[in-house]
């Protein structure tokens, strides 16, 4: 089969590549879409220690049932044509984690495009409990929003929102975008939305949210006056030192912090500052399989979704969008290769 093969900082190719083979559980699925994700970009710049070559990327995806193994075919409902989307992340399922509900914090787990080959090529092969049929209201294409809707579905829920609070997220990727939607799901009267590219603000206007630049003046100073001395809720989307002091710096007293951006392991952070305010912080990293239903449920209910700026580009042209998503990414809330 064509995959896209990542090979090195930089470096990817189309290749002909051995097509997965379903075991015993698992369920064979012809790709119809593979979206690019934020994570991706820097392991394709080679800043991933869980990313080695060769490796397919590709996680957010959707497309159709083409074969499965003996017992999934017995056992998990599915049949060959069904339109599906997949949860990623594969975990053990026994550990402390998993039986309490947070798969995502299972020691084992591993996710396609890091420890497993993704979905950037004709066929991926997933277990079949990770699988999930889409409604016929649902298109292939809101099939392939579903896992990084999830993320910010769990983010919404690590900031535990009351109805009237404000929030702001910043960095307006397809994650920023989804966590300010998922945000005013929960009932948050306003959420700002701060990014240094013009058409990335726009495109959260259209989400719902006050757009900041960050390009102009004091985004602290503005963020502060704006909700009248801070907001009760503070996320950073971008996982850079200077985004994640300002979420702190924006943040009222007494309230709660987000991270979920990865672009930097380490960041200094004024914790004498969090003490003295009760700031609450937390780390979000993907979805348990109950905010990946959630997810799901809300793009086919129409209560989220991207309402511009998907491009679907063929597989090949892979490389080109990797490159250009990091260098002017402009009007792009994703990228959705077409095998």
């Amino acid at each position: 089969m064509k995959a896209l093969v990542y090979e090195g900082p930089r470096e990817m190719h189309i290749r002909d590549v051995a097509p997965p083979v379903p075991e015993e559980d698992e369920v064979l699925i012809r790709v119809a879409y593979s979206g690019i994700c934020g994570s991706e970009l820097s392991g394709y710049l080679g800043h991933n220690a869980l990313r080695k070559p060769p490796l397919v990327f590709g996680h957010e995806f959707s497309g159709t049932v083409e074969a499965m193994g003996e017992r999934a075919r017995r056992t998990s409902g599915l049949k060959p044509g069904v339109r599906v989307t997949a949860n990623p992340l594969v975990t053990c399922g026994r550990c402390v984690p998993c039986l309490r509900g947070s798969q995502q914090l299972c020691a084992s787990r591993k996710l396609l495009s890091a420890s497993l080959p993704g979905s950037n090529a004709e066929w991926v092969k997933v277990p079949a409990a990770y699988v999930y049929p889409l409604p016929e209201s649902m298109t292939l294409q809101q099939g392939a929003l579903v896992e990084p809707l999830a993320c910010g579905v769990r983010v919404a829920e690590l900031a535990a929102p009351r109805p009237g609070e404000r929030a702001v997220v910043f960095g307006m990727g397809p994650i920023g975008l989804f966590v300010l939607q998922a945000l005013r799901v929960w009932g948050v009267r306003e959420v700002y939305a701060v990014d240094l590219h013009a058409d990335r603000l726009e495109l959260a206007e259209a989400c719902g949210a006050v757009p900041i630049s960050a390009r102009q003046g004091d985004v602290t100073a503005e963020l502060r006056v704006r909700s009248g001395g801070g907001v009760e809720i503070a996320v950073d989307a971008v996982g850079a030192q200077a985004t994640r002091r300002q979420c702190f710096d924006t943040a009222a007293p007494g309230g709660r912090v987000v991270f979920t951006g990865l672009h930097e392991a380490e960041s200094s952070l004024p914790v004498n500052a969090m003490i003295r305010s009760e700031i609450s912080v937390y780390g979000s990293f993907a979805y348990s399989p109950v905010q990946f239903q959630t997810a799901l449920d809300w793009l086919a209910a129409g209560l989220a979704g991207l309402p511009e700026g998907i491009v679907e580009a063929p597989l090949e042209e892979g490389p080109a969008w990797f490159e250009k998503l990091l260098d002017q990414p402009g009007k792009t809330a994703k990228v959705l290769l077409v095998p």
